[in-house]
C-alpha cells in the first residue's frame, strides 16, 4: 500500500472506533436514563401509596404532595409518541378522577379546618412552607437526574 492508502485506512479505522465508542456511550446513557425513570416511577408509586393512607388526616397536604409527585414524574420521564397514544385514555380518566378528588379534598379540608378552629391565614402559612419544601425537593431531584444522565460513564 502507498502512504496515502495507509493514512486513509488508519483514518477509516479511527472513524469506526469513534463511531463504536459513541454508539456504546449513547446506548449506556439511554439505558441509564431508562433505569432512572423506572426508579422515579417506583418512588412515585410508593409516595402515592403513602399519600392515600394519610388522606384522612391531612387532605390539603395530600393535594399539594400529589401535585408535587406528578410534577416530579412529569419532569423526569419524557414521553414518546407511542406512550402518548397508549396513555391518552388513562390520562383522561385520571383527569376526571383528579377533579373529583380535588373537590372531595377541598370539602374534607374545609370541614377539618373548621373543626380544628384553624384560620385561613394559618392554613396558608402551613401550605406555603410545604410548597417551599416541595420546590426544594423538586430542584434537588431534577439536578440529580440531570447529573446522572450527563455524567460520562467510567471507561
Amino acid at each position: 500500500m502507498t502512504d496515502a492508502h495507509t493514512k486513509i485506512h488508519d483514518a477509516e479505522n479511527r472513524l469506526r472506533e469513534g463511531y463504536d465508542s459513541v454508539r456504546q456511550t449513547a446506548s449506556r446513557v439511554i439505558h441509564d436514563a431508562g433505569d432512572k425513570a423506572a426508579e422515579a416511577l417506583d418512588a412515585s408509586r410508593e409516595t402515592a401509596k403513602r399519600t392515600v393512607h394519610s388522606l384522612e388526616s391531612n387532605p390539603l397536604g395530600i393535594l399539594v404532595g400529589g401535585l408535587a409527585v406528578g410534577a416530579l414524574a412529569g419532569a423526569l420521564i419524557p414521553r414518546s409518541a407511542r406512550e402518548k397514544q397508549l396513555l391518552a385514555p388513562l390520562g383522561k380518566r385520571l383527569g376526571a378522577t383528579a377533579v373529583a378528588a380535588v373537590a372531595a379534598a377541598k370539602a374534607a379540608g374545609q370541614s377539618e379546618l373548621g373543626e380544628l378552629g384553624l384560620t385561613k391565614d394559618n392554613a396558608r402559612g402551613q401550605a406555603k412552607g410545604l410548597v417551599e419544601g416541595v420546590v426544594k425537593a423538586l430542584t434537588t431531584a431534577s439536578t440529580a437526574g440531570a447529573k446522572a444522565v450527563t455524567q460520562k460513564p467510567a471507561s
